[in-house]
């Protein structure tokens, strides 16, 4: 019998990576999204039938946070999350034969703005304002399902980086128009994962059964902002990167319907847990990282 994964959100940049790297491995893969021709957030039934006798639930959805956070989105950012949550895990509660593993994406914005110290698992301060209050809700509507044979793992993503989408198109354009200069201060650190390792840690949570609880998915090696410049300029073989002060991005960020956390929100994390079961990432530093990206 072919081996069965259940993806859920998986028509985003992370999903379709995620969807043709398990193909590759052998992996039916069943995808739970908004629209036909996949599973639908309404169909009950079919999301059990999905879920029945799978390997594995990887749960992606939300609505993207590059958006206003007007009224309107800050309650779909929410509910696309939390709701979504909701419905796998009581989805799961109706299986006969329960998956052996739920991982549900959560966020490092979780932590607060830090430019003092590391955010790990066991130390980190949790922040305040929106962001934070979407991942805490995110986390605590997954983990109030206390599902006997199913292990939890909540994954506390930092920025996602690849060669197919995300954050790294905007970034290039950047760049390759003269604007890759420092952003704001230029010091607020930049915590990234590259997709392949994200990945990577979905089959190590898989295969160590041990594993359960919350995990700081980010590189080893965060950088600033300014470093993340300065990188990016010279993969991109561009001497020259005018900065954008705060009140430039603000500025830009109201025009193109975004905010400026994103940029200017210092995220220091760093993968305590992985690192002590002996996780080993193949891109631990930017270079590397970009080398693969943009070559």
């Amino acid at each position: 019998m072919e081996k069965k994964v259940v993806l859920a959100g998986g028509t985003g940049f992370i999903g379709n990576y995620f969807k043709e790297k398990l193909r590759s491995l052998g992996y039916e893969v069943k995808i739970i999204s908004r629209k036909p021709p996949h599973i639908t957030w309404d169909n009950q039934p079919e999301i059990i039938k999905a879920l029945e006798n799978a390997e594995m639930l990887i749960n992606l959805a939300g609505k993207s946070v590059n958006c206003r956070y007007n009224a309107e989105n800050k309650k779909e950012i929410l509910q696309s999350r939390t709701e979504t949550t909701e419905i796998l895990g009581n989805a799961i509660k109706e299986c006969h034969n329960p998956l052996g593993l739920w991982i549900n994406s959560s966020t490092a914005t979780i932590y607060r703005h830090a430019e003092d110290r590391p955010m790990t698992e066991m130390d980190g301060e949790i922040g305040t304002g929106f962001s934070v209050d979407v991942a805490k809700e995110w986390e605590r509507s997954f983990f109030n399902f206390n599902l006997l044979q199913t292990r939890q793992a909540a994954l506390r993503i930092a920025i996602v980086l690849g060669d197919e989408g995300g954050v790294m198109t905007p970034y290039k354009n950047l760049v390759k128009f003269g604007l890759g200069g420092v952003q704001g201060s230029g010091d607020q650190k930049f915590s990234w994962i590259h997709i392949e390792d994200l990945f990577n840690i979905v089959l190590f949570l898989k295969d160590r059964e041990e594993l359960s609880g919350v995990f700081n998915c980010s590189a080893i090696n965060p950088i600033t902002n300014r470093e993340l410049m300065e990188h990016l300029r010279n993969s991109l073989n561009r001497k020259i990167g005018l900065p954008s002060p705060a009140w430039m991005l603000e500025l830009g960020a109201f025009f193109i319907r975004t905010e400026t956390e994103l940029i200017l929100k210092s995220r220091w994390v760093i993968p305590e847990r992985l690192e002590r079961e002996g996780f080993t990432f193949k891109y631990g530093t930017i270079d590397k990282a970009l080398q693969q990206i943009v070559t």
